[in-house]
């Protein structure tokens, strides 16, 4: 994505079913299962660079002996940083004249981290500023180990504010007004009321303080607390968390939104937020890593029981088509077909374009995360070429000579690595026209490979903004002087905001949706904006539930391809000289290359949630009224 827009985070949790001593005979080390979490977060750190944490927990441990160590890093590379913090901890503890690193039972007890159940977060930030309390995972600490609660997940709520209002209507007081807080503290409060209740009952049967809370670690229904916690949640989530006493769990939205993915074996439980990472970690095949089902929870009781529950009914799946365009790693088999089928299902929009002169014609990507899709483009370009080829040897074959066959089939795709990001350039000036040329050099462009009769196609595996395309991209492809630039976007236009976790949430920042109002302006039909505005605002007293989405209103005068070529226009400065043409996937294909992630809300404006109508209203009043906040 040439535009660089937030990721939406990425958990990773493993619990360990055998005593650590089995891991040290077996694999050579007591710290399997700080060494295998690294690993999982440093292959999901495409997911979160903004800050990282990790919180473990150590079974059966002796009242005064620590058994929750959690660390949090927001620095620059977060994830080297928290390990780094955790190798100095073992470390010093290991160089102390008392200490026995070869007896694993000592190292449980003296050093931090080295327990048997592990949660680690990487994080992207949608909003707010990148502080060390905004990383993940948040701890609730209590004095009775079962009541201390410890969440990390890849979510944001559309009704943080009805939630909040919830837990002030419980007496509770929480010192944010933000998902984060009122979800762990939504957790934490039935947890509490859970506790209690076994704690009075087993009074009843005669159990003493002492002697009620082994049992309360066995009677604790985890199940029952997700299921009134999460009862009025409206947003995208994969929500893990940690009892103190070692139960588990991880919760996945009802219309599985956000991706999570687990394997289990008789020695570990794994969840991650893609599937191909625990491949890799693990070393295990593919039909052994599962998908976590929409509304269920994976719950791994303290002595290592595993069960798959449902926590909430399903609602349609929709999860989120952007994890198979751009944000999980396209190591994934099923992802990896997806991108390449997404290249060449745009293709005929581009033969098109370049009316179908495969010949004089450069195909090329950018950025990185486009590669795949480019793979998909060239093929079907390649299928056209050999089309053509066919035709012109049937079409001659009784006049065929040897050099005019030879002259048919020399022709060939032609593949460039055009645009290389020069990843050391800082635009450190805030001045905007010092500041515009530094952009305009981000990337550098190769020479001498295109000419003036060529047309010159880059596909993009999405365009949201176009800030680069036009500050930079399409000014460095014109210095190569082709006749004519075809970007191509794998993904459909973004017209919508996005409110489960990917930083798109103001309206005047998509490209699309500034085409559609100058084509408003420009067919004096802006009355349709000012009535999309009144229609919004008249639902801001109505329930999630009876909300429409109005923003549509804005689109629905113009074709897809209409709203393209506005783009193509608004992207295009005076001082390019070569045609420019923006082109986009379609919605339906989208569909076929992607067909069990139906997410696509952000290219429709059919949210998955009763929530996401109001967060599209909202942010289209916000753009209306002149304000620069959040919808959500």
């Amino acid at each position: 994505m040439s535009d660089a827009i937030k990721h939406e985070c990425g958990i990773a949790f493993v619990r360990l079913l055998k005593p650590l001593e089995y891991y040290k005979e077996k694999y050579g080390s007591a710290f399997y299962g700080i060494n295998k979490m690294y690993l999982l977060m440093e292959k999901q750190h495409n997911r979160g660079q903004d800050g990282a944490g990790l919180a473990s927990i150590k079974l059966d441990m002796k009242p005064g002996q620590r058994y929750i160590s959690r660390v949090r890093s927001n620095e620059q590379a977060p994830i080297q940083d928290i390990f780094k913090q955790i190798n100095e901890s073992i470390n010093t503890k290991l160089t102390e004249p008392d200490a026995l690193p070869d007896d694993t039972q000592w190292l449980k007890d003296n050093a931090s981290y080295l327990g048997e159940v592990f949660l680690g977060h990487v994080r992207y930030g949608t909003h707010g500023k990148n502080s060390i309390e905004s990383v993940h995972p948040f701890l609730r600490q209590n004095n009775w180990m079962h009541r201390n609660l410890i969440v990390a997940g890849n979510f944001n709520m559309t009704n943080n504010s009805v939630l909040f209002n919830n837990l002030v209507d419980l007496g509770q007081h929480p010192k944010e007004n933000v998902d984060t807080v009122t979800v762990m503290e939504k957790i934490g409060h039935f947890l509490d009321g859970e506790v209690s209740k076994l704690y009075k009952k087993l009074k009843k049967e005669g159990f003493s303080k002492v002697e009620a809370s082994p049992e309360i670690v066995k009677r604790l229904n985890l199940s029952k607390i997700l299921k009134k916690s999460s009862k009025y949640w409206d947003g995208g989530y994969a929500m893990a968390g940690m009892l103190g006493h070692g139960d588990a769990f991880v919760l996945r939205d009802p219309a599985g939104i956000r991706p999570a993915y687990y394997y289990k074996d008789d020695e570990v439980v794994v969840v991650a937020s893609e599937r191909p990472v625990i491949q890799t970690v693990f070393n295990v095949d593919i039909e052994e890593v599962h998908e976590l089902d929409p509304g269920k929870a994976i719950i791994v009781k303290k002595d290592g029981e595993t069960k798959i529950e449902k926590i909430i009914e399903p609602l349609e799946r929709k999860a989120c088509s952007f994890e198979r365009i751009y944000f999980s790693r396209g190591s994934d088999a099923d992802i990896y077909k997806e991108r390449k089928q997404l290249g060449r299902l745009v293709m005929p929009q581009v033969l098109k374009e370049i009316d179908y002169d495969t010949v004089n014609s450069v195909f090329s990507f950018i950025p990185n995360t486009a590669e795949t899709s480019f793979y998909g483009l060239v093929e079907a370009a390649q299928d056209e070429l050999n089309q053509q080829k066919e035709a012109s040897i049937l079409a001659e074959k009784d006049k065929l000579t040897d050099v005019r066959l030879k002259e048919i089939l020399t022709p060939k795709i032609r593949t460039e690595k055009i645009a290389i990001k020069d990843a050391k350039l800082r635009t450190f000036i805030t001045e905007d026209s010092s500041r515009d040329d530094l952009v305009a050099h981000v990337y550098d462009v190769t020479y001498g490979v295109v000419q003036p009769q060529d047309n010159l196609v880059i596909i993009d595996d999405s365009i949201v903004r176009g800030t680069t395309l036009k500050k930079s991209i399409i000014k460095m492809m014109d210095r190569l002087n082709p006749k004519k630039i075809v970007v191509v976007s794998s993904a459909p236009q973004i017209r919508f905001p996005d409110c489960y976790g990917i930083d798109m949430a103001n309206m005047d920042g998509l490209i699309a949706f500034k085409a559609a109002i100058e084509l408003l302006k420009d067919n004096n039909k802006t009355h349709i904006i000012d009535e999309a505005y009144q229609k919004c605002k008249s639902q801001i007293h109505l329930k999630d539930a009876e909300v429409i989405n109005y923003v549509n209103d804005i689109y629905n005068e113009f074709t897809a391809d209409q709203i393209s070529d506005k783009i193509s226009e608004l992207l295009t400065e005076d001082s390019v000289k070569a045609e420019v043409k923006i082109i986009y996937q379609t919605v339906d294909n989208l569909h076929k290359a992607c067909p069990e992630n139906l997410g696509d809300w952000y290219f429709t404006g059919d949210y998955p949630t009763a929530g996401g109508n109001r967060v599209a209203n909202r942010a289209f009043m916000n753009y209306y009224e002149g304000i620069s906040e959040r919808a959500y």
